[in-house]
């Protein structure tokens, strides 16, 4: 039996775009994507801070800084919202020992806090704080 977990966790980014003409999707600054190990085509879940709205999306790569919310989930946020970007994992049981999920902890610039100082908070699933 599959068991869904946390894989990857981008907290705090900040929304840089809305276009509602585009035909969907989160564009996510591709340097993001290389340092996290999101993929372009992956489904993620979308928390907005500021108004606690969530949906579910996809990521397309999108340039320096960008975080922008496309199509329809362009409603759901204003520019400079802050949002939560989730993807989730299926593991099997014999699985859930090794997994570790990441969480990026992004400053207002959409840069990953850790090179200011900020910690990559990282986990096993069964050794949780």
């Amino acid at each position: 039996m599959k068991r869904t977990f946390l894989n990857i966790k981008l907290h705090g980014a900040k929304v840089t775009q809305a276009n509602l003409e585009y035909e969907g999707s989160i564009s996510i600054d591709k340097d993001i994507l290389r340092e996290t190990s999101l993929m372009p085509f992956e489904k993620v879940d979308i928390y907005n801070i500021n108004n606690g709205e969530r949906f579910s999306t996809y990521i397309i790569p999108g340039e320096k800084g960008e975080i922008a919310l496309n199509g329809a989930a362009a409603r759901k946020v204003q520019v400079g919202d802050r949002i939560i970007i989730v993807s989730y994992v299926e593991l099997e049981e014999n699985e859930i020992k090794k997994h570790t999920p990441k969480c990026f902890i992004l400053d207002s610039n959409n840069k990953n806090a850790e090179r200011n100082g900020r910690v990559r908070l990282t986990y096993n699933a069964l050794e949780m704080p």
